[in-house]
């Protein structure tokens, strides 16, 4: 039940906070060789990247993020957030992102993960987030709807978004990973599952896929932490995000779909230091998880950005008396859907 998809209609974007991508390009030649590549270099990093040869590839780095942006907007794509600006001129259908400290993993059998094939047979095979099945995702191979199952509803939805996971340093949050320093993550689960309905979900920004024509504006860089740093531990750009989308999905009718593909995650950073860094972050969720339960859009917001504003001006009405933070993210959050807009009529070209 899987839509055929071309090579052509799929994009690999990845941001790159370090300069020598040499090891982490050839680790995934096998896979990425077949697709275009979107790279695009953190702003505030000062080295010029070093890319082997061999790859189709446009490589976007500060002069062409501040020819496309210009000055006056109030998105910053420093740090993690420059993965987005290869959302925004990306014009493929789907967009696979990958964080340059990950590598292709290998599943129970000692294979690689062919990573962007899995996160396409999630987006191409139907989601099913009205009704949970208990066996897993009912269009992967080897299963299929459990009894007790509505007929009326295994025709599923069209899946908008793949969040897979990864071995090694697992995401945990700076507080528990300080806890448990050595602990890492080596179990592989061969198992996907949609996310039902109004349920929200951290999704992490290091390895996911989405169809960029359904959900695209959703995925946004436009929470900044007072502290923000340049590790995991010190961002929630892609938590915010990952809650807007999820929110946007429900209201759309679109699907989500977690666990394969996995990805190896090197070690980065120093949980203990990111503390204060983080500690913003995890005081915020307190207050914006229940902000995100309870928002409801509006039956004439039926497209991504027409929700973006609508969750937006909630977010202004509602969070942004609580802490300024919030009233900089909506205005971000408007200034997003502008962007994509004056951006999807244009054409640019790296170092044009």
């Amino acid at each position: 039940m899987s839509i055929p998809v071309k090579d052509d209609e799929i994009d690999i974007v990845i941001g790159a906070l370090h300069a020598d991508l040499t090891s982490f390009m050839n680790a995934w030649r096998p896979i990425f060789t077949r697709f275009h590549l979107i790279i695009v270099k953190d702003p505030d990093l000062k080295e010029e990247l070093r890319i082997p040869e061999g790859f189709n590839l446009d490589v976007y780095k500060k002069p062409d993020i501040d020819h496309v942006v210009g000055t006056s907007t109030s998105i910053i794509f420093s740090g993690y957030s420059c993965r987005y600006f290869g959302y925004l001129v990306s014009r493929k259908k789907y967009i696979v992102s990958v964080d340059d400290d990950c590598l292709p993993a290998k599943d129970n059998k000692g294979f690689l993960v062919d990573a962007v094939a899995q996160h396409i047979t999630n987006l191409t095979t139907p989601a099913t987030p009205f009704f949970f099945n208990t066996l897993y995702d009912p269009f992967t191979e080897g299963a299929d709807f459990v009894r007790g199952y509505p007929f009326s509803l295994r025709s599923g939805v069209t899946c908008a978004l793949s969040c897979g996971l990864w071995h090694n340093l697992a995401d945990y949050d700076a507080p528990t990973q300080a806890l448990k320093p050595e602990e890492r993550n080596s179990r592989y689960v061969d198992a996907v599952l949609t996310v039902p309905a109004k349920t929200l979900m951290p999704i992490s920004g290091i390895n996911i896929a989405f169809n960029r024509d359904a959900v695209g504006p959703a995925l946004l860089p436009c929470l900044r932490l007072a502290g923000e740093g340049k590790f995991r531990w010190e961002t929630m750009e892609d938590i915010w995000s990952g809650m807007c989308v999820k929110v946007i999905c429900d209201h759309l009718g679109l699907g989500v779909k977690t666990g394969l593909p996995y990805v190896w995650r090197n070690d980065r950073g120093d949980a203990i230091a990111s503390l204060r860094k983080e500690w913003e972050g995890v005081k915020m969720m307190e207050e914006v998880v229940p902000f995100f339960q309870l928002v409801r859009l509006p039956q004439e917001a039926t497209t991504a950005e027409d929700c973006v504003v609508e969750v937006a001006n909630a977010v202004k009405e509602k969070l942004g008396p609580k802490d300024p933070m919030f009233a900089r993210t909506a205005k971000a959050m408007l200034d997003w859907v502008k962007l994509w807009k004056s951006v999807g009529v244009s054409s640019y070209s790296p170092g044009a």
